[in-house]
């Protein structure tokens, strides 16, 4: 007894290989679950036709019985095969032919961003925070989850699934879904390269200015507070930041703008940036816009001074703060 054929005319015999082992490994859980020795119903496929067929083994099968379990467990076979093997391909069509992008390094680079939207970036979940993995593992059960009971309830009532023709017409929701993430990525790729963009300009300015001072320290305070102190450890009085550089940065950037625009007036040949905090995105913006002139540094005499007398000072509300000369 045929209890369902399921087609994909625009794939490959590997494509068929895989769609087949997401249903046998369906089916099994079925058999397991039911407490089985035999298979009350089995798959072929049919490579010629690019079909596989799903029969049920009579009598030993009991369509009211063993029938809804079945359509349940191929229903989020079929779900886990569109998004593990489709979904890349539904993105890139939505990026081509809504977002009228044609260049292929562009097309992948979107498709990266939207994995990484979907996904995750690539780093293990030790690395990442629980709360997010758990939220991004919860939104793909709820996904899959759609997915699959739109094609639970059309299993049950038809024989044949053609899922090319399902995955087009059928899944209104989930194209919604997919055509908002790539939005998204859109958005943020736009802006990324806007800002690596700028980022390039800055360091052509950086490359274009004359050494004015032979070295620099900059002692990160803590947040957005900087203390700039010349070679010998003085402070540095504050110069007015170049005219151009200045309005760049105040369109473009937030807390780092005052030093990156004071750094690049006073044009110094090396930079060290005594901080406690290095993992800071404002860390690796200034490595970025003044490349192999700037060294951080946590641990030399100067750092554990400062740091230890911050320390001390917290410690110690009612003690004097001596007044310095704080780039906000």
């Amino acid at each position: 007894m045929e209890l369902f054929t399921v087609s994909l005319h625009s794939a490959s015999h590997e494509a068929i290989d895989r769609l087949h082992r997401y249903l046998s490994e369906a089916i099994v859980d079925v058999h397991s679950a039911a407490d089985t020795n035999s298979a009350a119903a089995f798959l072929r496929p049919d490579y010629a036709g690019m079909t596989i067929l799903c029969q049920a083994d009579l009598p030993k099968f009991q369509l009211a019985q063993d029938g809804p379990p079945i359509y349940r467990q191929a229903a989020a076979a079929c779900a886990r095969y569109i998004l593990g093997e489709l979904e890349p391909m539904l993105l890139k069509a939505i990026i081509r032919k809504q977002f009228h992008y044609e260049d292929a390094a562009e097309i992948e680079a979107l498709s990266t961003y939207c994995h990484n939207i979907l996904y995750g970036t690539g780093i293990s979940a030790q690395q990442e925070e629980d709360n997010a993995v758990e939220m991004r593992h919860s939104d793909m059960e709820r996904r899959l989850g759609k997915v699959a009971d739109e094609l639970e309830q059309f299993l049950s009532g038809n024989t044949r699934l053609h899922l090319d023709g399902f995955v087009s017409f059928r899944l209104a929701a989930y194209w919604q879904e997919l055509k908002d993430v790539v939005a998204y990525a859109v958005d943020e790729y736009v802006m990324d390269k806007q800002y690596q963009e700028f980022i390039s300009l800055l360091k052509y300015f950086v490359r274009m200015q004359e050494v004015k001072l032979p070295i620099v320290h900059v002692l990160h305070v803590g947040g957005s507070e900087f203390v700039l102190y010349d070679q010998q450890f003085q402070l540095l009085d504050t110069v007015p930041a170049d005219r151009i550089v200045a309005e760049m940065l105040e369109s473009e950037m937030n807390m780092e703008d005052m030093i990156v625009s004071t750094l690049i007036t006073v044009s110094p040949q090396q930079i060290v940036i005594h901080t406690r905090q290095p993992e800071l995105p404002v860390m690796r913006t200034l490595e970025t816009i003044f490349e192999q002139r700037v060294r951080l540094c946590c641990t030399c005499g100067q750092c554990s001074l400062h740091f230890e007398e911050s320390d001390a000072a917290l410690a110690e509300p009612a003690a004097e703060t001596r007044i310095r000369n704080v780039i906000p």
